[in-house]
């Protein structure tokens, strides 16, 4: 039986197809202007694309699968658009029902008190936060979940590792692609509910989605 692994490898030699690269190209006109994303190595179970959706959260919800990697947002008729994520280890210290109360377009990062301790030499120079910019960890977009009035401190972002999409990593809470972050957030309003699974949940199943290759729609709209 194939492993991840094997599928990756497999994945890293098929052509990409000209509609992901649409997807995933250079955006010069943001305010820092964004480079294209290589896309060539990426396993094609993690771009942007609709797929059928079997859960009954109503259209407009925002669900998180840390365990499989993705997260969706659920359209009508049974459909959502799912995309993948890298999950840091806040991504997986949380689960449950909140919304989203702030978005921030260009947002400035400021590491966690655990982020310095863990990691000083990287994190510790920034503990008074970082401007916005390309070096920013956040990316050109994020998502701020709020329990109430709560700050669950759990973010949806962008990155500046988009080799790490697909897998867990030792910071953050829930990674993009930058040009899919961008994506989200001009499909999702504030106050829209967010659902973050445990870690053994999934939407899909694993083998499912293990073997599904690049046979759902890439989704551009």
């Amino acid at each position: 039986m194939a492993t991840d692994r094997d599928v990756g490898a497999i994945a890293s030699v098929a052509p990409v197809h000209p509609s992901v690269l649409a997807m995933y190209a250079a955006k010069p006109t943001e305010r820092f202007p964004l480079p294209a994303t290589d896309v060539s190595e990426v396993d094609p179970r993690y771009f942007r694309q609709e797929v059928a959706y079997p859960r009954r959260e109503p259209p407009g919800t925002l669900v998180v699968d840390p365990g499989n990697k993705f997260l969706y947002l659920v359209r009508e008729n049974g459909r959502a658009l799912r995309y993948g994520v890298g999950v840091g280890k806040a991504g997986l210290a949380w689960n449950g029902t909140a919304e989203i109360k702030r978005k921030a377009e260009w947002p400035r990062w400021t590491p966690t008190a655990d982020m310095i301790r863990r990691e000083p030499e990287r994190n510790g120079p920034w503990r008074n936060g970082m401007a916005p910019g390309l070096a920013n960890p956040l990316g050109p977009r994020a998502l701020y979940l709020f329990d109430g009035d709560r700050d669950t401190l759990y973010r949806i972002h962008g990155t500046t590792e988009p080799d790490t999409i697909g897998t867990n990593v030792s910071s953050g809470c829930i990674r993009m692609f930058n040009q899919d972050i961008i994506d989200l957030y001009g499909r999702v309003p504030v106050s829209t509910k967010v659902v973050v699974l445990p870690a053994g949940a999934h939407v899909e199943p694993q083998e499912a989605v293990r073997t599904a290759g690049g046979d759902a729609e890439p989704d551009a709209s």
